[in-house]
Formats: C-alpha cells, sequence, structure tokens
C-alpha cells in the first residue's frame, strides 16, 4: 500500500512539475514572432487604409502652379476635405468643405482618368467665367487674384490683327457659364498650364482632395519625372539630398 501510495505521489508532482528552460524559451520565441509578425500585419492594414481613405502622396510634376507648388514639391493630399460622410455623427466630427473659390485641388483629368491634375478653382457651378486681357471676371466682377503669375511680358489683345490661338486662349476666353456639378480649374503660372480652358469644365466628382502640407521637396530638373533610365534614376536620387529645399518642408498649402 505505502509503494503504491508513493508512486501516486510521484505521479501527481511529475505532472504539476514546472517547465524547464528550454520549453520556456520555445514559447518565448514563438510568442515574440507572433508579436512581430501581429506589429506588421497591423501597421500594413493601417497605412493601408490611410493611404485609401485619408491622404495620398502626391508628387509636382510640372510648373502649372509655380509659385504656389514647384516641381519637386511632394504633397500630403487630404481625401477627406470634400468626402461626404457616410455615417451620420461622421458629419458632425468631420464636417465636409465645399469646394470654394481659390482652393488647391486635386483631381482626375477628364481626357484620361487614370492621371492626376493639381490646379485652383477660379469659378463655380453657375457662376459665368470670362477672362479678358488676363483679368479673370465672375458673373462680370473682376477678382482679384495675387497668387497667380505671367511668365510672358506680352499680352495679346483680343482686337489684334493675328490670331494666335494657344497664346490668345490664355489671356482671353469665355464668357462661359459653369454647368451644375462642375467648376473651372486654372493654374497659377497662367502661361504655361493645361488646364479648363483648354479641356473646358471640370466634374467635380473628379475631385480626389486638397494638397494639404508638402513633407519633401528638392530642386528638381524640368520633366524630371520623364527620366527613367538608372543614370538618371541614381541622379535624382543624388538631387534629393544635395537640392533639398528645407525651407519648403512641412509647408502648409493654402
Amino acid at each position: 500500500m505505502k509503494e503504491e501510495k508513493m508512486k501516486e505521489d510521484k505521479a501527481k508532482e511529475e505532472k504539476v512539475k514546472p517547465e524547464g528552460p528550454k520549453e520556456e524559451g520555445k514559447k518565448r520565441e514563438k510568442s515574440g514572432f507572433r508579436e512581430f509578425f501581429e506589429l506588421i500585419a497591423e501597421t500594413a492594414v493601417f497605412v493601408f487604409f490611410v493611404m485609401t481613405f485619408v491622404v495620398q502622396a502626391f508628387q509636382i510634376p510640372t510648373g502649372s502652379m509655380e509659385p504656389t507648388l514647384l516641381v519637386g514639391d511632394f504633397l500630403l493630399v487630404n481625401k477627406f476635405a470634400y468626402a461626404d460622410p457616410v455615417l451620420p455623427l461622421e458629419g458632425l466630427v468631420f464636417p465636409p468643405k465645399r469646394i470654394k473659390r481659390g482652393d488647391v485641388v486635386v483631381f482626375k483629368f477628364p481626357g484620361d482618368l487614370q492621371k492626376d491634375f493639381v490646379k485652383r478653382v477660379v469659378a463655380l457651378e453657375g457662376e459665368k467665367i470670362e477672362v479678358k486681357n488676363r483679368q479673370v471676371y465672375i458673373n462680370d466682377e473682376p477678382i482679384l487674384e495675387d497668387y497667380k503669375i505671367h511668365i510672358n511680358g506680352q499680352v495679346r489683345d483680343q482686337e489684334d490683327n493675328y490670331y494666335y490661338y494657344n497664346d490668345t486662349i490664355k489671356e482671353n476666353y469665355g464668357p462661359v457659364t459653369v454647368p451644375k456639378g462642375h467648376c473651372f480649374v486654372m493654374g497659377d503660372n497662367r502661361d504655361n498650364s493645361y488646364d479648363s480652358r483648354y479641356w473646358r469644365f471640370l466634374p467635380v466628382n473628379n475631385i480626389k482632395g486638397r494638397p494639404w502640407i508638402i513633407y519633401f521637396s528638392y530642386n528638381a530638373e524640368k520633366d524630371a519625372y520623364k527620366k527613367t533610365s538608372l543614370k538618371e534614376r541614381l541622379k535624382k536620387f543624388l538631387s534629393f539630398i544635395l537640392k533639398a529645399r528645407l525651407n519648403r518642408f512641412l509647408k502648409v498649402i493654402r
């Protein structure tokens, strides 16, 4: 009887015997790997959500928005700016903004929805817009545009004997009335911008968001986005460091 009892006690001790150092190490190793994997997965989901619904990274490839935005500026675009709320409380917490004259917007180009453009809203639906010798009129009233520039010193008047379409349309356009559900956009660099003066009105539904902040900027070469060879990409990479425009970092866009 005593021997049987001693065997039973020994069996119980073996059952509750603490795990050895090797078994603990394996469990910790497995637990650490799982935590690392979960962290990576959660971060990826968060980044995907943010880049899909909240912000979009955008690079300025041309000088059509100078001096507001320069070639080589890297932006974050606020995709919530004009989005309609999905839930009732969402509209109270994040009320959507209405598009206003003077807003800088990023949009899908009507001529090719795979391309993103950035321009400034000049006229809204129902408004009559006309350009006379570079001066913009909205409903027959001149508007102040302290953000625009003209790099061409010569003004081609509507009454010139010779008609130069590309030059004249930049400085004399309309009058036209913006249809419902659309707006009229132009680049700040009025002499170097492919905008509504050429391809007419922008559907409001094409607008993706509003540029928010410049997170990086460097003095890029003209048409740098077209240079894709290995040598040109290496040169561009070096330019990121040597030609960085530190004074434009974290600059809020207005």
